[in-house]
């Protein structure tokens, strides 16, 4: 993994957004780290596979940036914000449990250098995300 990670520390304030398909995006300075709630892993179960994006690849937002494979169903991940590819969780590659370990965290798909942060007014808090899921 590129040094990426520094932007990702402990010591510095994250901002967790959601979207309605069940994705979530990091976001610390212009940089986003992009991955699947918790509660999409729960229903995928088992994750066997997760199709990686290259690297430099440019996405819009909504685009399908990954793919979860699990024992249950293929799941699509869309990319919550317009972005480029910076860096990918290889640890995927050995080790795709790590979504179901640790959907939020440990289990990150890819970082995104974000192209429109405006994109972000339109997605959820994690207060919004919970209450949403509420109402499902």
């Amino acid at each position: 993994i590129r040094q990426f990670n520094t932007a990702f520390s402990a010591t510095r304030p994250l901002s967790m957004y959601y979207t309605k398909s069940h994705e979530w995006v990091n976001v610390s300075g212009g940089l986003g780290r992009v991955g699947i709630t918790d509660h999409a892993q729960a229903a995928l179960g088992d994750i066997v596979y997760v199709d990686l994006p290259d690297l430099d690849a440019e996405f819009d937002v909504g685009e399908e940036v990954s793919s979860v494979e699990s024992v249950k169903a293929v799941g699509d991940v869309a990319l919550p914000v317009s972005g480029i590819v910076k860096a990918v969780n290889d640890a995927l590659s050995d080790t795709p449990t790590l979504v179901n370990q640790s959907a939020e965290d440990g289990g990150w798909i890819c970082e995104i250098e974000l192209t429109d942060t405006s994109e972000l007014d339109d997605l959820m808090d994690k207060a919004a995300y919970d209450a949403f899921l509420e109402s499902e």
